[in-house]
């Protein structure tokens, strides 16, 4: 099986849908490919998320009503539970299956801030655990078709924690993972052959702050919620400058910034 193959039945594997024959070849393919196994652990993620979503009991009128033998849901008088489900099904369904090849600027933004909050809330933030770069980067060695650059930066006050395989744009990434005070940093890192080097951007994206940059044919996503000053301060970034140096207005003589 290819990577195309296994795409059309990843969903139905992952909900055990499949026979015994094609499960196999799905493994198979799974052992030897960190793409496709990225996107399997994403949809596992999702549905663990689902599954342990806030549930709020009826209130006792709504249980009495539909609770009693051969009750049934008047739906043409709860519109809004109707609407709310069809909601929910898009949203799962559009997420879950839209293809990767339409992913526009604003859409990769979008699953930058969801892979960082998934690595936050699913337990999932780290596949190697190290502060020590050379353990760091040879553990991507074999699962991805490039080498990420790892950098200890903890002279610069971000220490390095480790890394993990992700998956955006349809491929599966590096995700090198700082600490700067209590907050986490997610520096996803993957190649653009062919295109220019690009100067930062910086980005406020969902109550998070981001910082991405193009250099040396790789792309560059930096998100966190530290404060987009100091966030422009790690030094993997071009635009690492001295403190009153930013891509933002300098602090005026006088004035500390706000703490994070």
């Amino acid at each position: 099986m290819n990577c195309h193959e296994v795409e059309k039945w990843l969903s139905a594997y992952e909900d055990r849908e499949l026979d015994l024959a094609r499960t196999l070849e799905i493994e198979e393919h799974l052992a030897e490919c960190a793409g496709c196994s990225a996107a399997l652990r994403k949809m596992e993620e999702t549905s663990a998320l689902l599954a342990s979503a806030v549930r709020f009991p009826a209130p006792p009128e709504l249980r009495r009503r539909f609770g009693a033998p051969g009750a049934r849901i008047p739906w043409h008088t709860a519109p809004w539970l109707a609407a709310a489900a069809s909601l929910a099904l898009a949203v799962v369904v559009v997420w879950r299956y839209a293809p990767p090849a339409q992913h526009a600027p604003d859409l990769l933004e979008r699953d930058i801030v969801q892979e960082h909050v998934r690595s936050l809330l699913a337990d999932h933030l780290l596949d190697v655990n190290s502060p020590d770069r050379q353990t760091v980067k040879p553990w991507f060695r074999g699962k991805l078709d490039y080498a990420p650059e790892v950098a200890d930066l903890s002279s610069q006050g971000f220490e390095l924690v480790g890394g993990r395989l992700d998956y955006l744009g349809g491929r599966a990434v590096s995700a090198l993972v700082y600490q700067r005070a209590q907050h986490v940093i997610n520096v996803f890192v993957w190649p653009e052959a062919g295109q220019p080097d690009q100067a930062p951007q910086p980005h406020s994206i969902a109550g998070f702050n981001a910082v991405n940059w193009r250099s040396k044919g790789m792309n560059w996503w930096a998100i966190s919620d530290l404060n987009s000053v100091e966030l422009e301060e790690l030094p993997l970034c071009p635009c690492f400058m001295p403190p009153s140096r930013t891509l933002h207005a300098a602090t005026p003589p006088g004035m500390t910034r706000n703490p994070s």
